[in-house]
């Protein structure tokens, strides 16, 4: 053999086979917003120090924060309401307060989400109830539609990993059947479907901005609705109960608002930050999303792999690529076999994964749940009489068969907000080469 022929040979050998990698170099960290942090944040945030007002509702000198954010978030997306709080956490429990979901009541949830969309139903005192998922990895309109039953209260429809899925369907199942439908859109800010954006399908969306997502401020979050009704509890609830009055102090006049809430407030500085980072949006959300379909369209064709349908590519915000393989053997060997050829990003990042090692994004891994634990000595939710329609439900491995094959056959490619041409044509060539031997 010709000393070039054995140069090519070891080229196109696989890396984890002692062949060379197609890059030495890490992708970048796949923290979208926080590539985009720059002199914008830092003025506007500044404007709040400077004026030594950081609370949003009064202070020597309130430059309004928090106020422009949501009325530009409104004017962006087409919400009638918009409201910063402190973080997606929080949002989801003022969403369920606010639609007064508690004992006796169950939320559909799919089993994959994340631990804060369980939480928020345990600690309203209700039931979660599992819901398979479909090829796009969010709630399957059909198991949503078998389990509505006597107690659902709400649907809880989470837009996984940038993109919406059946989302029309479920609120049109949801609107049939007389429950409310919130849309978790924590990973999804800026997404869309048939231009209609995430958070105005249902009665009220909610959204995060900590530092994995579209756009961040570290923590922060916004609750939307198109609802005068529910708006004005949310504001109660999100603060200390009551609404506040044109000064900015608590209003407690009102019989209709006379509530327990959350202290969940956004503060001036997180607004500054997530206003400058909502202005930035669209450009981070592009730069994914034309990332991600270059991968898609060049890997599309390959034997052996299969791509998350995505219903409406235009509106799909792009941080992930999601894979599914024909067993969990191959996966686990398929991202091995990636993560040699120099797919993988710093240490401690998550750039390249199989899906069962996506931790608390599937119902079966919290623990929390599986064996029903309670934040209270009398073992609530579950142990409360109102409750005990739900004594059956099983929240281990098994209760979702296409959830649990996804899980055991997937894979997930981040896609950070700053690849290079090189580093996606590298993505490209790693993924077609693995294929090549391990799909083969």
């Amino acid at each position: 053999m010709s000393d070039s022929a054995a140069l090519h040979e070891h080229a196109n050998r696989l890396a984890v086979e002692g062949g060379q990698p197609v890059r030495t170099t890490s992708l970048p960290w796949e923290l979208p917003g926080a590539h985009w942090i720059g002199d914008e944040e830092l003025e506007l945030v500044s404007r709040v120090i400077r004026a030594r007002s950081p609370f949003r509702f009064y202070g020597p000198d309130l430059q309004h924060m928090v106020d422009n954010l949501e009325q530009e978030w409104c004017t962006a997306f087409g919400h009638k309401h918009a409201l910063g709080v402190s973080s997606g956490t929080a949002a989801l429990s003022i969403a369920m307060a606010a639609l007064e979901i508690g004992p006796g009541d169950e939320v559909l949830v799919p089993g994959y989400l994340w631990v804060s969309c369980v939480s928020a139903v345990v600690r309203a005192g209700a039931i979660p109830r599992l819901v398979d998922i479909d090829d796009c990895f969010t709630l399957d309109p059909a198991d949503v539609e078998r389990k509505i039953g006597p107690h659902t209260r709400a649907v809880l429809m989470v837009h996984m990993s940038g993109a919406p899925g059946r989302v029309a369907e479920v609120a049109r199942i949801c609107r049939e059947r007389g429950v409310s439908l919130i849309e978790d859109c924590a990973q999804t800010a800026g997404a869309s479907q048939d231009g209609k954006a995430v958070g105005t399908f249902g009665d009220i969306g909610i959204f995060s901005f900590q530092l994995n997502k579209n756009m961040t401020s570290g923590d922060g979050g916004m609750v939307v609705t198109e609802r005068d009704d529910l708006y004005r509890r949310i504001v109660a609830l999100h603060d200390l109960g009551y609404p506040r009055t044109a000064q900015g102090r608590l209003d407690t006049s009102d019989v209709e608002c006379q509530l327990w809430g959350v202290g969940a407030r956004m503060s001036e500085l997180t607004g500054a930050m997530c206003l400058a980072q909502m202005r930035k949006l669209p450009l981070i959300t592009h730069a994914m999303r034309s990332a991600k379909w270059q991968i898609r369209a060049a890997v599309e064709d390959l034997p052996g792999l299969t791509l998350r349908t995505i219903p409406d590519p235009k509106g799909d915000t792009g941080p992930f690529l999601l894979m599914v393989l024909k067993d969990a053997d191959t996966a686990n060997r398929f991202v091995a076999a990636l993560r040699a050829e120099g797919i993988a990003g710093p240490p401690g990042s998550l750039a390249c994964l199989t899906m069962r090692e996506w931790g608390m994004h599937w119902y079966s891994n919290i623990p929390s749940l599986v064996n029903k634990r309670s934040n209270s000595r009398d073992g609530a939710p579950w142990s409360l009489p109102s409750n005990a329609f739900a004594t059956d439900y099983d929240y281990g491995i098994g209760a979702l068969p296409r959830c649990d094959d996804l899980q055991d056959r997937g894979a997930l490619l981040t896609i950070a907000s700053t690849l290079t041409p090189d580093d996606v044509s590298d993505i490209i060539t790693a993924i077609r080469k693995v294929a090549r031997v391990i799909l083969a």
